[in-house]
């Protein structure tokens, strides 16, 4: 378990410690760096859609960003292992396109974005797939993080809203996405009884009976229709 854990921090911690080195670089050498952002419906804000994740507005929002992916990303690595490398890539891309086609035109900077997906996913991931551990871990996820929700409302105007609202909305679509993947409940015999007559509904059986004064008898058919038996 402790070298699952270790692993599952490797790619959290490493991101982390990329955007932090970003904004050293920008904070000490004085470089601006919110060009790099996305800013919508612009064909020079289409690169912000995989840059603008890197770029921080200042420290306060760094920290407030890095300690979430840090908790956030690691849960996801570890209960989600095969997952997780897709749903972290796929959320900083669509998150960032639903940003530029629906945004403020205004440079949106940060990986707020990448926060609420993976927040999302584990909260909506756990219920939809019915499993009691990673219901719990929803439950968690509720209560380090519920306080993100009134993040999804335009309430603060420096704030980009539109990108943590996207953010969800991906996180959503990949728990459902990707219901069927990853770790699943444990199913019961009466479940799994019922799943073999699911795969019997509309199975044709053919056998013959046979009757010694009646060799010519024809093979009798049966149509198994598991809804109509229920």
């Amino acid at each position: 378990m402790k070298n699952n854990l270790i692993k599952a921090l490797r790619f959290p911690l490493v991101f982390v410690f990329l955007i932090t080195a970003v904004h050293f670089y920008a904070t000490n050498y004085h470089v601006k760096l919110n060009h790099l952002g996305v800013y919508p419906r612009e064909a020079e804000g289409i690169l912000g859609i995989f840059s603008s994740i890197f770029v921080h507005g200042s420290w306060e929002h760094l920290f407030n960003n890095s300690i979430p992916l840090l908790v956030l990303g690691t849960a996801v690595f570890y209960f989600y292992e095969t997952l997780a490398p897709k749903i972290t890539l796929y959320s900083i891309i669509f998150t960032g396109f639903l940003l530029w086609l629906g945004g403020r035109p205004s440079f949106h900077i940060g990986a707020s974005g990448l926060v609420y997906a993976l927040a999302s996913f584990l909260f909506f991931s756990g219920f939809i797939r019915q499993h009691k551990n990673l219901m719990a871990l929803s439950m968690c996820v509720v209560f380090l993080y519920g306080g993100l929700v009134w993040g999804i409302f335009p309430n603060q105007e420096r704030i980009s809203w539109e990108g943590h609202l996207f953010g969800a909305i991906n996180g959503l679509f990949w728990a459902l996405y990707y219901r069927e993947e990853g770790p699943q409940r444990k199913k019961y015999s009466w479940e799994l009884e019922e799943d073999i007559l699911k795969s019997l509904d509309g199975l044709e059986v053919i056998y013959q009976e046979i009757d010694e004064n009646k060799p010519t008898q024809e093979p009798i058919t049966i149509h198994y229709d598991y809804k109509k038996k229920k």
